[in-house]
C-alpha cells in the first residue's frame, strides 16, 4: 500500500481511539503520585474520542480534510495537560497535510515532524523525558530514516513505533522521578498506543474497543475519576450481628468503582464511591445494616453542566453586561460557595478529579457579557486547556490566571478589585498567588517509594506544594506533620478547606489545634471536595 486514503485514514483513527481506550486504565496506572486522581490515560482517551467523533460526522475521502475536522474535535475536547499537547500534536499533522487527499510515506514523515513544532509551542516551559521527547525523537529517527530508505506509510509507521518504544523506555533516564517510581511516562504510553493502532490498520487488523464488564480489570481500575458513574454516598447504621471488617468492606468496594472513602465511628459508617452499578454499592452496605442516609447523581449529566442546583450562578449568564466577570474550576459546593462570596459568579464543576475540556470553557464564555473574563483554572493540570479556549476565542479579552491549587484560586480572588484596571488586578492577583502555599491530605492507591519516603497502599498522605512530606496510616499523625511543614515564620493566615470525608468534629478537633500550636488566624470552612479530606492554604 503506497497510499493512505481517506477510508483507510478513519479506520487508523479507529484503530488509535480504542487501542488508546482499551489501555487507559494502565496509562492513569503510570502516574507517579500514587493519588486517586491520576487521570492522563482518561483525559487523552476523551479528547481522542472527541476527535473521531467529529472525524465521522465528514462525509468525505480526503485526508486532509478528515484530518483537520479530527484536529477540531481534539482541540475543543481536551482535558488536562497530556490532552492539551495530543490535540496540538495533531493540530500540526493536520496543517501539514491539509492540502492532501492521500498520504505517502513522505507526508506522514512531513506531518510528524510539523506535529513536533505544534506541540513544543503548545508547551510554555517544555520537559523532556514526557510525551514530547517521545514525539520529537522518534519523528525526527524517522524522519530521518526515510530521507535515505524507499518506504510504505506502512514502513514508515513501523519505524516510527520502534523509535517511540526506544525513546518512551528511555523517559526514566530523563526525569529522575520516573526511575525511581519505576515508570515510563505515561503522556508518552498514551501516545504510544495511538501510533500501535495506525500500524494495527495499516496491517489490515481491526482493534476492538473493550466492553468493560469483559476486561480482566476491575471497575475500580477500569472507571477513573472522570464523568462517568454515578456518585454514590451512603450512611449506614451498622447491625451489632453484623460481622463488619472496614478492611474487607473497602476491598468489596474496589470491586465495584473507585474514589472510595469510608468512614466508620462506632456503629456509623458513611461511604464515597463513584460506580457504575450503585445498586451493587448499595446491596453491599445493606448487608452490614440500615441506611440513615442515601445520594446517588449521575456524573454523566453532571459534567457539562454549572452545578445549577448547587449554585445559583448559571441563570446569571447573558443578562446585563458587566466590567468583570471570573470563572473557576471547582469541585465541592462547600469551595463553590466561597468562590461566589468573593465575586466569583461563573463555575466549573472540575479539578483535581475531572479536567474539564477545552469546549466546556468556550460554552461557559460565550453565554458571558463582559469587558473582562478571568479565568481562574485552580489546577496546574487546567491551565493548557483555559489557554486553549482563549487563543480561540480571539474576540474576547480573556485572561488565564496560572492558579495551580484552590487556596492560590482564593487568594487572587480576595485580591480582585472590581473598580481597577485589568491591569492593576492581573499583577495583584498574581502577587496573592505567588504568596500561597498550598498543602492537601489524600490517601495512597498502591504502594511506591516517591523521593525517599516508603508510601503504603490506603496510607494518607501530606503533600506540600508538589512534595509528598509523610505518609502514614494515621491522618492525625499526617494533618500534624502537614501543617509544621506548611506554617512557616513568615505565614499569617491559614485556610483549611474540610472534605466530605472529615466530621464535623474532626474539623473542630483541627481548628483549635492550628489555635493552640500556631501563631496564625486560621479560617476553617467545610469545601465538601471529595478525595482530599483537606487543603490548606498558608499565607
Amino acid at each position: 500500500m503506497d497510499k493512505i486514503t481517506g477510508d483507510i485514514f478513519l479506520k487508523m483513527l479507529d484503530n488509535g481511539a480504542n487501542n488508546l481506550s482499551n489501555q487507559h486504565h494502565e496509562i492513569n496506572a503510570l502516574n507517579v503520585f500514587p493519588v486517586p486522581d491520576g487521570d492522563t490515560g482518561t483525559n487523552m482517551n476523551l479528547t481522542f474520542t472527541n476527535g473521531l467523533k467529529e472525524a465521522r460526522e465528514l462525509v468525505s475521502s480526503h485526508v486532509g480534510e478528515l484530518s483537520k475536522k479530527l484536529s477540531r474535535g481534539l482541540l475543543m475536547g481536551a482535558r488536562g495537560n497530556s490532552g492539551v499537547i495530543l490535540s496540538q500534536i495533531f493540530r500540526g499533522f493536520s496543517q501539514s497535510v491539509e492540502s492532501k487527499k492521500e498520504l505517502d510515506a513522505n507526508d506522514l514523515a512531513d506531518a510528524f515532524q510539523n506535529a513536533t513544532v505544534a506541540a513544543y509551542k503548545a508547551v510554555m516551559r517544555p520537559v523532556e523525558g514526557t510525551i514530547l521527547t517521545v514525539l520529537r525523537e522518534s519523528a525526527q529517527y524517522a524522519y530521518d530514516w526515510k530521507q535515505v530508505n524507499e518506504a510504505t506509510p506502512l514502513e514508515y509507521l513501523e519505524y516510527l513505533v520502534e523509535k517511540a518504544k526506544e525513546s518512551l523506555d528511555y523517559t526514566p533516564e530523563l526525569l529522575p522521578v520516573l526511575k525511581e517510581v519505576g515508570v515510563v511516562d505515561s503522556g508518552g504510553a498514551g501516545y504510544l498506543a495511538v501510533l500501535e493502532g495506525f500500524v494495527a490498520a495499516l496491517k489490515g487488523e481491526t482493534i476492538e474497543a473493550l466492553d468493560i464488564s469483559a476486561e480482566q480489570h476491575n471497575a475500580g481500575q477500569d472507571m477513573e475519576h472522570d464523568e462517568f458513574g454515578y456518585c454514590t454516598e451512603f450512611i449506614i447504621q451498622l447491625d451489632p450481628k453484623a460481622k463488619y471488617s472496614e478492611n474487607k468492606f473497602k476491598d468489596d468496594l474496589e470491586k465495584l468503582g473507585n474514589s472510595i472513602v469510608v468512614v466508620t465511628d462506632e456503629d456509623l459508617v458513611k461511604v464515597h464511591v463513584h460506580t457504575l452499578k450503585p445498586g451493587n454499592a448499595l446491596n453491599l452496605g445493606q448487608k452490614y445494616g440500615e441506611f440513615l442516609k442515601l445520594k446517588i447523581e449521575n456524573m454523566s449529566e453532571q459534567h457539562h453542566s454549572l452545578m445549577e442546583s448547587d449554585i445559583g450562578h448559571a441563570s446569571k449568564a447573558k443578562k446585563e453586561h458587566s466590567k468583570y466577570a471570573i470563572i473557576s474550576v471547582v469541585a465541592g459546593k462547600g469551595i463553590a460557595k466561597l468562590f461566589n462570596e468573593l465575586r466569583c459568579e461563573y463555575i466549573i464543576s472540575g479539578g483535581q478529579t475531572m479536567n474539564p475540556s477545552t469546549e466546556d470553557f468556550i460554552e461557559l464564555i460565550n453565554e458571558i457579557d463582559a469587558d473582562h473574563i478571568l479565568i481562574l483554572p485552580n489546577n496546574s493540570n487546567i491551565i493548557l486547556a483555559a489557554n486553549q479556549a482563549k487563543d480561540i476565542l480571539e474576540d474576547k479579552d480573556i485572561h488565564v490566571v496560572a492558579t495551580k491549587s484552590i487556596p492560590q484560586g482564593l487568594s487572587a480572588c480576595i485580591m480582585f478589585n472590581p473598580d481597577a484596571s485589568i491591569e492593576e488586578n492581573i499583577e495583584e492577583m498574581m502577587d496573592a498567588v505567588s504568596n500561597t502555599t498550598t498543602a492537601e491530605i489524600t490517601y495512597a492507591i498502591k504502594d511506591t517509594v516517591f523521593e525517599s519516603v516508603e508510601i503504603k497502599k490506603d496510607d494518607f498522605m501530606g503533600i506540600v506544594e508538589k512534595d509528598i512530606v509523610i505518609a502514614n496510616p494515621s491522618r492525625k499523625v499526617v494533618l500534624e506533620a502537614v501543617l509544621k511543614s506548611l506554617i512557616t515564620d513568615d505565614k499569617e493566615i491559614v485556610t483549611v478547606l474540610v472534605g466530605e470525608d472529615v466530621s464535623d468534629d474532626e474539623m473542630a478537633e483541627v481548628e483549635s489545634y492550628i489555635n493552640d500550636n500556631f501563631e496564625v488566624e486560621a479560617d476553617v470552612y467545610r469545601g465538601d471536595q471529595p478525595v482530599y479530606s483537606y487543603i490548606f492554604g498558608a499565607e
